[in-house]
């Protein structure tokens, strides 16, 4: 069984001070439900995260042993919870149109971006913290209101977690209003798979990131 080091030691002075900073809410308890989500099978990848495969070849590579989901504890919730709220505060929102004037360009945010971008930033700070990325997972989900969107997935001891650049707090995958439709597949980071997000009855054809 393998299990996430985390290499507190390499936090930039940001990060260290953020941790110094009072983050009061609680590690979630045993008691919560710990389910996962339900992955069908393969997928196609969001164009944006193809073309940004192309231009990051690297980044988008196996991930062979994959990990153990990371084990929650106080150091791992904190972390979460660090990198969330700094990203959401660092970066204000624009879409791609008003970005670049042409539709879904995933990219590190550069004090700008959508979600998509959010979700690469937080992805990439916290494997600078040691966690994995295979439990990192960026997901397409559908809003309320039928618009896709995308966040991030941490897989974990007790269950999915989200990170949101609509919100600062973190919930569990069952707490939050999306229907989950797709996400990076663990094993491999240029993969995609098909989620079935049982708490659904039906999930109509809707228009979402592709």
């Amino acid at each position: 069984m393998n299990t996430t080091v985390f290499r507190f030691g390499i936090l930039t002075g940001f990060m260290a001070s953020a941790f110094a900073m009072v983050f009061t809410a609680p590690v979630p308890s045993a008691s919560a439900t710990t389910s996962a989500m339900s992955v069908v099978g393969p997928t196609k990848p969001p164009i944006g995260h193809y073309h940004f495969c192309q231009r990051r070849p690297g980044e988008c590579t196996a991930q062979p042993g994959a990990s153990d989901p990371v084990v929650m504890n106080g150091a791992a919730w904190r972390a979460m919870n660090s990198v969330n709220r700094e990203v959401n505060a660092s970066v204000f929102p624009l879409t791609d149109m008003e970005m670049y004037g042409v539709e879904e360009i995933w990219s590190y945010p550069d004090q700008v971006g959508d979600c998509e971008d959010y979700v690469l930033e937080k992805r990439r700070q916290l494997m600078a913290l040691g966690f994995s990325a295979s439990n990192l997972l960026i997901t397409v989900v559908l809003q309320p209101n039928r618009e896709g969107h995308a966040v991030l997935t941490v897989r974990t001891s007790q269950g999915d977690f989200i990170l949101d650049n609509m919100r600062d707090e973190i919930r569990h995958w069952r707490d939050t209003e999306y229907v989950y439709i797709k996400r990076q597949s663990q094993t491999h980071a240029g993969r995609w798979d098909k989620l079935r997000d049982g708490r659904a009855n039906t999930v109509g054809s809707v228009m979402m990131l592709r």
